[in-house]
């Protein structure tokens, strides 16, 4: 059972973070390149598309890092695993505070400086996946058998 929570974990997370990445670097810098004729469409089409693509890793990894807290593996700490809850906290306010107020304005049409802000502030976010990202990469080095690669 252990296994599969923190398989879980890790899985969703990695997946959260390679996502954000993209987001970060391709995906919200593109936006300001959509025309102002075609913003309304694309922005609908980002918001639903999106959720399909990030709800379900979103609640596993929710789920999953709640359940590390009372169902630790062998050499997972406690505070790895409230530092685990900590930095979900900052990417949900992140999204409910930061990043879904900037989707609802954009829907009403394009805006550089929404845009800008959305980019901006999604820096949150992006670093804080990446921190979870390394804490569960962190304790896989500490817990897998040393072996020579090669």
């Amino acid at each position: 059972m252990l296994k599969i929570l923190f398989l879980l974990q890790l899985t969703s997370t990695l997946y959260m973070v390679g996502l954000i990445w993209f987001v970060q670097v391709a995906h919200y810098p593109v936006f300001a390149l959509v025309g102002k004729q075609e913003f309304v469409p694309f922005q609908m089409a980002h918001q639903v598309r999106t959720t399909l693509v990030v709800g379900p890793m979103m609640l596993i990894e929710a789920f999953s890092t709640i359940g590390l807290v009372y169902w630790r593996p062998a050499g997972f700490t406690p505070l790895e695993a409230w530092t685990g809850v900590g930095l979900l906290f900052v990417v949900w306010f992140s999204t409910a505070l930061l990043q879904v107020p900037r989707h609802q304005r954009l829907i009403q049409g394009y805006d550089s400086r929404q845009i800008r802000m959305l980019v901006a502030t999604n820096w949150v976010r992006t670093l804080a996946w990446t921190g979870r990202g390394a804490l569960l990469v962190g304790y896989l080095f500490r817990v897998l058998p040393g072996q020579a690669i090669g």
